[in-house]
């Protein structure tokens, strides 16, 4: 076992008896998990996602099978928390069950996966329904997000009724004061395969919609892949005012502009950007910073007690890939 990972070792069996023996030990905890403001006054945001297993989806870098060991990927988690830089975590209800459990939250931003009803592979993939926490079950667990898969394909009609049901949660997210991250995609079916298009006049279009869903923009944020050519992000960006975070991934350091430690090439024209990272490298640093140096930072508003949401950030999107699912 990696030591960096053997510190952060996770006991299944210990956690299955807490579970049998005191289920009311999770909501204890996320009462009295420790909360912080969703940005920082430097304006990054760097979240590891883990919400994939719930939606079938268990591969991640080259292992197909990465995230189907629970003990390793909470300790994977723990590790990636514990650094410095990394603000939070995005994940189903039975992962940030378990992070409460192991005290992993503590001062972390957490955000609650909506809807993984569309299986990774099955025939119904694209019907994205809300099978994972509800407005009120954020609101509950004082948790500080939500976020929603939004797969649309012109020609299935049932994205229609993803698009509605959509809507309705930006809407009752909004009613809470809950900030939800809205995750677009636009696809179609190639050979029977679920493909993404990430083109840049595709990204453009679905920043658009998922811009224009619900009776009110306030609480929404964007979370969007980058794309082939990273130049073409502020150009895709322009489609919306909406904060947006980059998905995780090679072109993220690209995209985000690298900074001048790292080796990378100069920065692009991005400058909004704040980093969101998958959870299974656990070693992604920030890449992205909002507002700009020359930019006073955002103004702080009480949305709920205890918190504080500033008012965020924006960027980004790759070409037509298979649709592995978030």
């Amino acid at each position: 076992m990696n030591p960096a990972h053997a510190a952060h070792a996770v006991d299944p069996a210990a956690l299955a008896r807490l579970r049998a023996h005191r289920p009311e030990a999770v909501a204890e905890a996320a009462a009295r998990r420790v909360r912080r403001p969703m940005l920082g006054r430097d304006g990054r945001l760097l979240i590891l996602a883990a919400d994939h297993p719930a939606r079938g989806a268990l591969g991640a870098g080259r292992g197909d099978r990465a995230m189907a060991d629970r003990a390793g990927l909470l300790a994977r988690l723990r590790l990636g928390l514990s650094r410095p830089g990394v603000d939070g975590v995005l994940a189903s209800a039975d992962v940030l069950d378990d992070l409460l459990l192991l005290r992993a939250l503590e001062g972390r931003a957490v955000i609650g996966s909506m809807n993984r009803g569309g299986l990774a592979g099955a025939a119904f993939e694209l019907d994205d329904r809300f099978t994972g926490f509800r407005p009120e079950d954020l609101a509950r667990s004082r948790y500080d997000a939500g976020k929603l898969l939004l797969r649309l394909d012109y020609d299935d009609p049932g994205s229609l009724t993803t698009l509605h049901t959509a809507a309705r949660a930006v809407d009752a997210m909004a009613a809470l004061r809950l900030p939800v991250f809205v995750e677009p995609f636009l696809c179609r079916r190639v050979g029977g395969e679920l493909r993404t298009d990430l083109g840049a006049a595709a990204v453009t279009t679905s920043l658009a919609v998922a811009s224009g869903l619900g009776g009110t923009s306030a609480y929404t944020w964007l979370k969007v892949p980058v794309t082939d050519d990273p130049e073409d992000m502020a150009r895709v960006t322009a489609a919306t005012t909406l904060p947006v975070v980059l998905l995780g991934g090679r072109s993220v350091r690209r995209a985000a502009g690298t900074p001048p430690t790292s080796g990378g090439g100069a920065p692009s024209r991005c400058p909004r950007c704040v980093a969101s990272s998958p959870a299974a490298p656990c070693s992604t640093r920030p890449t992205g910073t909002w507002p700009p140096p020359s930019t006073p930072p955002p103004p702080s508003s009480t949305g709920r007690p205890g918190t504080r949401n500033p008012r965020p950030a924006r960027p980004v999107a790759r070409a037509a890939r298979p649709a592995r699912g978030r």
